[in-house]
């Protein structure tokens, strides 16, 4: 395989609670490499390194953080910087009022909520690999 071709195949995987099915079956039938990590400064870190098509992260609701919403706001920070990288969030549905605070001010039309469909996810990472 091409170098470009495994580029364009990186998938980061940013699991801070869990608590829902590994989706490593869906990543492999788009033949993605994934990286995994359980914390977003270890994802920041990560992103200084790599720039992967795709990332799947949780939207984790903080209310004592004084100045965002929550751990979403740091990467959207760091994405701004990295074009073509596409963001599928899942969020609890109990926490739709706050996850919309985000997205009022940035574009996130890849989300899911708890459960997670795994069809439904295996159709959004085939939307994000054509766009």
């Amino acid at each position: 395989m091409n170098d470009n071709f495994i580029k364009n195949r990186q998938l980061l995987s940013i699991v801070e609670l869990g608590g829902y099915p590994d989706f490593s079956k869906v990543y492999q039938k788009y033949q993605l490499q994934v990286e995994v990590t359980n914390s977003m400064r270890k994802a920041v870190k990560i992103l200084k390194k790599m720039s992967p098509r795709i990332i799947v992260a949780e939207f984790n609701y903080q209310s004592d953080f004084r100045d965002r919403t929550s751990n979403l706001e740091t990467l959207l920070a760091v994405l701004q910087k990295k074009q073509g990288v596409k963001l599928i969030v899942f969020y609890e549905k109990e926490f739709a009022h706050q996850f919309q605070r985000v997205t009022s001010r940035f574009d996130l039309p890849y989300t899911l909520t708890f459960p997670i469909d795994e069809a439904a996810l295996s159709e959004m990472v085939k939307k994000c690999l054509e766009n």
